[in-house]
């Protein structure tokens, strides 16, 4: 089986060879960080219509977690195009993250349909050094389709932790490997090198439940489900959230 993975990547990877040229003249990330808002602003209209009841479920219980100040202080890592903000509760305070700049105009956007909302702002920042963003000052950190292209799961969480309050809420919805008996999980390891490249650095094959359990949370309510999406390779999905 691990020798016709290797064959079927090889052949996918040849056929991918301008990608591959492009990434080795330092090219492809540039393009990348440029089309791909693009790309998730249609993608995430038909995620969040598909996932719409399980989202809803996810964030039910988000007002639960307001701090002393009585107003919700929020944090969404790795915010896209903001299609989570109609989620949110009214009255929340929205701070966003994200390393690509060139989803600020999209995110301007989503502000001017959500103003139940109130924007603090948008830092361009990787999750793995958040320093812009004060210790313990969060009440609830959210990351959807997020912990599947970071560099580093482990310091992403640990950033995370130290950015809520004691007693916050770090809230996700992530897509991860199928289970390794499926033919969803082959497919899944032989395209992964190629879906990297395609998709600004995504993974398909990422256990990021593994790196949630290990985070030292104080409480983790994580669940597993195939998501009723239309691409198949990514219907594998954990939900939940995890309390400092």
């Amino acid at each position: 089986m691990a020798l016709t993975i290797l064959i079927l990547r090889l052949a996918v990877c040849i056929l991918a060879f301008p990608m591959y040229l492009l990434d080795f003249l330092g090219l492809w990330n540039w393009i990348c960080k440029q089309w791909f808002p693009y790309f998730l602003a249609r993608f995430t209209v038909m995620y969040n219509k598909q996932m719409a009841s399980k989202k809803r479920e996810l964030f039910s219980n988000l007002q639960e977690f307001t701090g002393p100040s009585g107003k919700l202080s929020l944090l969404e890592l790795g915010c896209g195009t903001g299609p989570n903000f109609k989620f949110y509760p009214s009255g929340c305070q929205v701070t966003c993250v994200d390393p690509n700049p060139n989803f600020e105009k999209f995110l301007i956007k989503s502000i001017a349909q959500n103003p139940h909302l109130q924007f603090e702002r948008f830092i361009v920042a990787a999750g793995e050094n958040m320093h812009q963003v004060a210790t313990g000052s969060m009440d609830v950190v959210v990351c959807t389709l997020v912990l599947c292209s970071v560099k580093n799961q482990e310091q992403i969480l640990q950033e995370v932790r130290r950015v809520l309050r004691p007693g916050g809420v770090f809230y996700f919805m992530e897509h991860v490997a199928d289970k390794p008996s499926t033919w969803n999980y082959f497919w899944q390891q032989v395209l992964d090198p190629v879906w990297y490249l395609l998709f600004d650095g995504c993974n398909l094959t990422r256990e990021s439940w593994k790196a949630l359990e290990q985070a030292r949370f104080s409480k983790l309510k994580l669940q597993h489900l195939q998501a009723p999406l239309s691409w198949e390779l990514v219907r594998p999905h954990i939900y939940g959230y995890a309390v400092k």
